[in-house]
C-alpha cells in the first residue's frame, strides 16, 4: 500500500472533511484520519445553527461565504443536507444591547448582509408564540439558517472519496514527524506511518494534543457545552431565538418539527467531559418556556454534551505554524459547524496557491489576542 500524501489531515469533523473535499477537488491526493468514527467529536454535538451575525469582518464574511456554501451543497454534493434559511433573531431586552446590535448591524451591512433591527412587535408578527415581555427589539437576519452536520459530513466524506481520496476512520494520530523545521507524516497508534510535506490539525478538542505532538503549543481548550431536543411538533419555521440574558438560551426549530438548543452556564467546565446533568434539563427547559410559553406541554426526547474548542478571543486560529507544512483550523470557539465549509475552502486554496480571500489576520497563527468577539 502507497502511504505517500499531498496532504495529511487529522480529524474527521465539518472542518476536517470539508478542507479534504475542496483539496481533493483541486487534485490533491488526500489523507484524512479520525481516531473515532466521522462526526465523533463537537460536530456530531452542535445545535444545527447557522449565522452571519458577528461583529468582525473576517468572521462576517467567512459565514457569508458558508452560507452559500450551505445553500448550494445539495447540488454540489449530491446530498440533501436539510438547509434551510429560517433565521436568527437576536432579543434585546436593554437598552444596552440595542444599542450593542445596532452598532453590529453597522458592520454586518457595510458586508451586503440582509440585517435589521426590528421592533417586539415586528418580532411577535414573525415568531407569534414569542414572549415580548420586557423585548425591546430583535437582530434579525432571514438569511441566517441550519442545516445537518451528519449530512454535510456525509457529503464532504463522500466527496473525497470520489476524488480519489482516502479516509480511515478508527486511527488515532499519536506523533507527527518533523525534521528540520518541516513536517513530514504522521504515525498512528497501529503503528502505522503516513508520509506527507503537508499536514493539518483539525482535531477539534484535541487541537492542543495534536499540536504539541510537532512542538507546537496552541492556545486553545475545551469546554463543556450541554443541549437537549425535544419531541416533533407541527414545525412552524421558528427561527433561531438567542436570548443574551443571564438565564437566556438560544434554541431553533429543526425541519423535524423538533426543538433543539442549549445555554453558556456561568460556570465553565474546562475539559472533554461529555457527561449531561439533570440540573441542565430542568434549567433549559424554563428558559426555552420562558421565550417560548408554548413549548411547557413539549416532551424532551434526549439531551447530551460536547465540546466548544475556545481560544481566548473567541475566533478561530486557522493559518499554518511555524513548523513548515504543519497548518491548523482549530479553536472555533463555538461556531465551527457555521464557519467550517468556508474555512475548509479558504484554507484549501491557501494550500493550494498561497492566497486567503480577504483579510484573515484575526484568524492569524501567533496573533495577539485581544477582545473577544461581541456576539459569541
Amino acid at each position: 500500500m502507497n502511504k505517500n500524501y499531498d496532504v495529511i489531515i487529522i480529524g474527521g469533523g465539518v472542518i476536517g472533511t470539508s478542507t479534504g473535499y475542496y483539496l481533493s477537488k483541486s487534485g490533491m491526493k488526500v489523507l484524512l484520519l479520525e481516531k473515532d468514527y466521522l462526526t465523533a467529536g463537537s460536530t456530531g454535538r452542535c445545535i444545527t445553527g447557522v449565522r452571519q451575525q458577528f461583529s468582525t469582518p473576517a468572521t462576517i464574511r467567512t459565514a457569508m461565504s458558508a452560507v452559500k456554501l450551505f445553500e448550494n451543497m445539495k447540488d454540489e454534493l449530491g446530498v440533501d443536507v436539510e438547509w434551510t434559511n429560517s433565521g436568527y433573531m437576536f432579543m434585546a431586552h436593554d437598552e444596552a444591547k440595542v444599542e450593542a446590535f445596532k452598532k453590529n448591524i453597522e458592520i454586518q451591512r457595510k458586508f451586503g448582509l440582509d440585517v435589521s433591527f426590528i421592533t417586539a412587535s415586528e418580532a411577535k408578527a414573525l415568531v407569534p408564540h414569542l414572549d415580548t415581555d420586557q423585548l425591546l427589539g430583535v437582530a434579525w437576519c432571514p438569511s441566517d439558517g441550519q442545516a445537518s452536520p451528519f449530512k454535510v459530513v456525509l457529503g464532504y466524506a463522500r466527496g473525497i472519496r470520489d476524488n480519489g481520496g482516502s479516509i480511515i476512520t478508527r486511527q488515532e494520530v499519536t506523533d507527527i514527524i518533523v525534521e528540520d523545521g518541516h513536517v513530514k507524516g504522521v504515525t498512528t497508534a497501529a503503528g502505522v506511518t503516513y508520509h506527507s510535506s503537508r499536514v493539518i490539525n483539525c482535531a477539534g478538542p484535541w487541537a492542543r494534543e495534536v499540536g504539541l505532538m510537532a512542538g507546537i503549543d496552541l492556545q486553545v481548550e475545551p469546554e463543556r457545552h450541554e443541549a437537549l431536543i425535544t419531541d416533533g411538533v407541527q414545525y412552524e419555521n421558528m427561527p433561531m431565538l438567542v436570548d443574551y440574558r443571564a438565564d437566556g438560551g438560544y434554541f431553533v426549530q429543526r425541519v423535524t418539527g423538533q426543538f433543539i438548543g442549549c445555554f453558556t452556564p456561568e460556570v465553565q467546565v474546562p475539559g472533554k467531559d461529555k457527561s449531561s446533568t439533570l440540573e441542565f434539563m430542568k434549567e433549559m427547559s424554563r428558559r426555552m418556556c420562558k421565550i417560548v410559553p408554548a413549548l411547557e406541554n413539549v416532551a424532551i426526547l434526549r439531551q447530551w454534551a460536547g465540546s466548544y474548542c475556545m481560544t481566548p478571543d473567541g475566533s478561530p486560529i486557522v493559518d499554518e505554524t511555524p513548523v513548515k507544512g504543519l497548518y491548523c483550523s482549530v479553536g472555533m470557539s463555538g461556531h465551527g459547524f457555521m464557519l467550517g465549509p468556508a474555512l475548509g475552502k479558504f484554507l484549501a486554496e491557501y494550500i493550494v496557491d498561497g492566497t486567503w480571500p480577504f483579510d484573515m489576520s484575526e484568524f492569524a497563527y501567533g496573533r495577539k489576542f485581544g477582545d473577544k468577539e461581541a456576539m459569541a
